[in-house]
């Protein structure tokens, strides 16, 4: 239904049915000096045209380049109908299910997603899912602190081999609620997180340990190791993951000896576009004894008494709803568009088409670290086993470099230096199936020229 807005008599009449002169009025408990004002900054408002050749300049601008980008968001093939039957009618608004058993094509689109992703991981059960993998990790460090009811400390150890997005998303939103993070030191020659790097916080009252797999430089840790180390020392264990990776690598619900607690990470590899970075959309899963400490919903399957199958939420942790200061979270809805596309897109590749697209990204990547690692100016940063990202060392700073390869319509990768200082010019790239062998000979040829027109360090 088309949006009414109020006349400027509607607005009359109902101030004078509550008895007072201005909108502002109904605002007067706040305090002048806490409002904002007029927003000067706010442009002139645009007509639907001119918004139209905006958005398609700002679209042109984003889809033209040769990306080698990964650092947690990745361009892989999506096969056309995921978004031909995600932007049907019937879906792509219909996607929170408020009243959740009038929306039973909802509920069992969820319910699926829900079931592929506990699949995927090696876990009991999935929400319905989160935000983005950034802020899920959050939540998985808020939620470690309330299912540990015998840590009192608060206390999680975070990688730095850990995304560093991800790692200052949690700081931010979980940091203020007192908990701790303590960064944990990763090897400069192998790029792993080892376990003795852990040795100092033996006994002590830690609430969780985080491990990526494959870690923000792509290296593959010694995840049942680090598992292991967490559940001897009483601490649960927060896997973050490259869901693509786990159609070929051991699910975190396998880690070690009895696999970790909480699994989290970002569907957006499953048929979500880069979108200039967003939105996104996370996931989490978790052992059946830790459930009800899982934000969000979560659908289940049962059947009416005709003995038909439905769909119903049955559970839905303390939200927003009521009594919002003892909400287990204030994530108030899931990512269903995207979360739809993920489904859709899982149910076309299946199992043998994921581990396809993850086994092509690995060789791709190893025949791009073997194309690049041929240039003068050019070494492979680290030397652990990897998915499909890699970090380089370049003899030069690495912005004028990129810039260098924008100027030539390839975004060469991310820029790692700001982040690990300690490793020097650092420059992590990523290929996966969508790469050919001819864009990684463009991009060694094009990386070679801009190193020969860049200034040396």
């Amino acid at each position: 239904m088309a949006f009414i807005p109020h006349t400027d008599d509607d607005v009359r009449a109902m101030l004078a049915v509550i008895g007072v002169d201005d909108v502002d009025a109904l605002f007067d408990e706040i305090p002048a000096s806490l409002r904002a004002g007029a927003l000067t900054r706010i442009p002139p408002a645009a007509s639907e045209m001119e918004i139209g050749r905006l958005m398609s300049a700002r679209a042109a601008a984003d889809s033209c380049e040769l990306n080698f980008i990964g650092a947690g968001a990745y361009e892989h093939h999506i096969p056309a109908a995921v978004w031909a039957i995600t932007t049907r009618g019937e879906i792509y608004s219909a996607y929170t299910p408020y009243q959740a058993e009038a929306s039973q094509g909802t509920l069992q689109t969820i319910y699926e997603f829900q079931t592929m992703i506990a699949s995927l991981t090696g876990m009991a059960v999935s929400n319905a899912s989160m935000y983005d993998g950034a802020s899920a990790l959050a939540e998985a460090s808020l939620m470690a602190v309330r299912a540990h009811r015998r840590s009192k400390s608060a206390r999680i150890l975070m990688p730095r081999a850990v995304n560093p997005t991800y790692r200052k998303c949690a700081r931010v939103i979980a940091g203020g609620q007192n908990l701790s993070f303590e960064e944990v030191p990763f090897d400069a020659a192998a790029g792993q997180t080892p376990v003795a790097a852990l040795a100092r916080f033996d006994g002590q009252d830690v609430t969780a340990l985080v491990i990526q797999q494959p870690n923000f430089f792509g290296v593959l840790e010694d995840v049942d190791a680090l598992t292991d180390w967490g559940h001897r020392n009483g601490a649960l264990v927060i896997a973050v993951v490259n869901p693509t990776s786990l159609a070929i690598l051991k699910p975190p619900g396998e880690w070690g000896e009895k696999g970790v607690d909480i699994v989290v990470g970002d569907a957006q590899p499953f048929g979500v576009p880069l979108s200039s970075g967003g939105p996104y959309v996370g996931f989490m899963t978790t052992r059946m004894e830790h459930v009800r400490q899982m934000p969000g919903r979560i659908v289940g399957r049962t059947v009416d008494l005709d003995g038909r199958p439905g769909y119903t939420l049955t559970l839905q942790a303390r939200e927003q709803h009521i009594r919002r200061s003892k909400a287990t979270s204030n994530i108030c809805t899931n990512q269903g568009l995207l979360m739809t596309a993920a489904t859709i897109y899982l149910a076309i590749m299946g199992p043998q088409g994921l581990e396809r697209t993850a086994s092509a990204s690995m060789a791709r990547t190893a025949e791009l670290v073997a194309a690049l690692g041929r240039l003068k100016g050019v070494e492979l940063a680290l030397g652990g086993a990897r998915f499909h990202e890699a970090l380089i060392r370049l003899d030069r700073p690495v912005g004028p470099v990129l810039e260098e390869l924008a100027r030539r319509r390839i975004a060469g990768g991310f820029d790692a230096s700001a982040d690990y200082p300690e490793l020097g010019n650092v420059l992590l790239v990523c290929a996966t199936e969508t790469k050919t062998s001819e864009d990684i000979a463009a991009y060694a040829a094009a990386l070679g020229e801009s190193l020969r027109v860049s200034r040396a360090a």
